[in-house]
């Protein structure tokens, strides 16, 4: 009898989590703020990955607990790029929900040395459920400085990077740690690089099935994707493909077909996160439904407006009127207005004063300036009635006004009535008096 071998597994961490049979949130600079990501996981995605923050983004900074929404801020104050004056606020350098991402959420770090790496990520470790290598991005921003794809020609460092993380983050957290990557233009090359990968410890590997130098807007190559799961799934890790993956079904459709762990949505997500919901779920909502959901969780969680608008721009269709307007707004409260959801003005007039924005608000200005004539005007009238109660007149009561339907009554337009002799009554005729004889009348023959 033919004995059942079942496959390696990497043991995933008491903190960390299974990346195997999940549909996640890539991580994408500017569309991976915490809004966007709540608005993944109230839609069904099942992980998030925050947008890559660069280890040297976070020396020196410190720890706090947003005290009006509960979220966990890592700040610093700005280098106000050598700037003599002094910065009077603190940077938000990364932002997370303890309660609605616990369990789900994946920090992506951007790095090229193990040292700072480890740094970076043990300030965040105790918050989070798994550290994420970058060695795919190929904005110059990473590359520049030896990080995100500049590693995938670096293997060595990108190996001690991941040990390191394993060894001195991973372990001591209880957390997993893991690795995105690119594939390279040889299949070789990239059998080569993943067979080295997944002996570091790491718990899951992703990988973007386009190479370096190729744009979004290219159509993703697959032909690697089978050999790269197999790697994984023999070395008991995880294996996550990412590229040209639109909605939650078409995730789920890939990961049979090519036999891999899990799937990422990126750019589909930017335009309509509702696409982590499947069909039976319901499927792609209307734009406004979403966007209302968007904006709620920007309020909720403070989030920066010009990321959110930068996220509003992908949300709404551009050649709406509504849409054109919300895109020339300065505040949240002008956002709201323009798109028509009074219910949410409170609120954002309210996160608006908190953020500054108050004074570039178009929309409060309005509301301000309509306030001060409503008051004036109220006060006038009050003024009005003091003084007149004062010099002891008494308040004249306008009339009401007659209700036709030709409109108001013009009195100088209405005939001046007939003076006619009062008809005698039945008690002030003589009874006396015999009452005339009727003439007789003359009968007319017939022709």
């Amino acid at each position: 009898m033919a004995t059942l071998i079942t496959p390696p597994r990497v043991p995933i961490p008491a903190n960390g989590v299974d990346y195997r049979g999940k549909v996640v949130l890539a991580p994408m600079v500017r569309s991976g703020e915490l809004p966007s990501r709540l608005i993944a996981l109230r839609y069904g995605a099942d992980l998030v990955w925050g947008p890559e923050t660069i280890d040297r983004a976070l020396a020196g900074a410190v720890r706090r607990v947003n005290p009006r929404n509960g979220t966990i801020e890592f700040t610093r104050m700005p280098s106000n790029s050598g700037r003599a004056e002094k910065a009077t606020q603190e940077s938000v350098i990364y932002r997370l929900d303890p309660v609605r991402e616990k369990g789900k959420l994946i920090f992506q770090i951007g790095t090229a040395t193990p040292e700072i790496a480890v740094a970076a990520a043990k300030l965040v470790a105790g918050d989070v459920a798994g550290i994420d290598v970058n060695s795919g991005c190929p904005k110059p921003f990473s590359t520049s400085g030896g990080m995100g794809a500049a590693l995938l020609r670096t293997p060595d460092k990108l190996v001690a990077i991941l040990e390191a993380l394993v060894r001195e983050v991973g372990t001591p957290f209880q957390i997993g740690i893991s690795v995105k990557i690119r594939i390279l233009s040889e299949p070789e090359a990239t059998k080569a690089l993943v067979s080295r990968l997944v002996k570091t410890g790491i718990t899951g590997l992703t990988v973007h099935c386009r190479t370096t130098p190729m744009r979004p807007r290219e159509r993703a190559i697959r032909e690697q994707l089978p050999m790269v799961a197999a790697i994984c799934r023999d070395a008991g890790v995880a294996c996550v493909m990412n590229g040209d993956v639109t909605t939650k079904d078409a995730a789920l459709a890939l990961m049979q077909e090519f036999g891999v762990d899990g799937a990422m949505i990126a750019t589909a997500a930017e335009a309509n996160p509702s696409c982590f919901q499947t069909e039976a779920e319901g499927g792609l909502l209307p734009w406004k439904d979403v966007v209302h959901e968007y904006l709620k969780f920007c309020l909720e969680s403070e989030n920066r407006f010009g990321n959110s608008k930068y996220l509003l721009n992908m949300l709404v269709p551009g050649k709406l009127a509504e849409g054109k307007v919300a895109k020339s707004a300065r505040s949240y409260a002008d956002a709201c207005h323009a798109l028509g959801f009074e219910d949410l003005m409170p609120a954002a007039m309210q996160v608006d004063e908190i953020l500054n924005l108050t004074d570039k608000s178009v929309t409060t200005k309005d509301l301000q300036t309509e306030a001060v004539r409503s008051k004036a005007v109220q006060n006038a009238m009050e003024n009005n009635e003091t003084a007149r109660a004062a010099s002891g007149a008494s308040r004249v009561k306008s009339a009401s006004p007659v209700a036709t339907a030709g409109g108001p009554i013009r009195t100088n337009s209405i005939p001046a009535p007939t003076k006619t002799k009062p008809q005698e009554t039945a008690s002030e005729v003589d009874v006396s008096v015999p009452a005339p004889e009727a003439a007789p009348q003359k009968q007319e023959l017939a022709a």
